[in-house]
């Protein structure tokens, strides 16, 4: 029952939102770097995408849309914010 419920809340995720986790998910197969792939494909630039992505690693309806690649985000933000407060702390 709870897969029913998590397909229900996925489907609530916008499409672009959709399309930023599964680009997230598979970008090192494009034949051009990531950032203009970015550009291409949803006319933001670098900055605003992962301001967005982000943003929407937050939500419940990304992590029903993508569990694992959006832990996998939530623990590398984690990781990134620890060493910056480490080196504030020791630097």
């Amino acid at each position: 029952m709870s897969e029913a419920i998590d397909r229900a809340s996925a489907a609530q995720l916008s499409e672009r939102d959709a399309a930023i986790l599964d680009f997230e998910d598979s970008w090192f197969t494009a034949a051009v770097p990531k950032e203009q792939a970015i550009m291409e494909r949803f006319s933001l630039s670098a900055t605003r995408y992962y301001q967005h992505l982000n943003q929407l690693i937050d939500t419940q309806e990304a992590l029903a849309h993508r569990p694992l690649l959006v832990k996998r985000l939530r623990r590398m933000r984690s990781q990134r914010q620890a060493a910056r407060s480490a080196r504030r702390l020791h630097g």
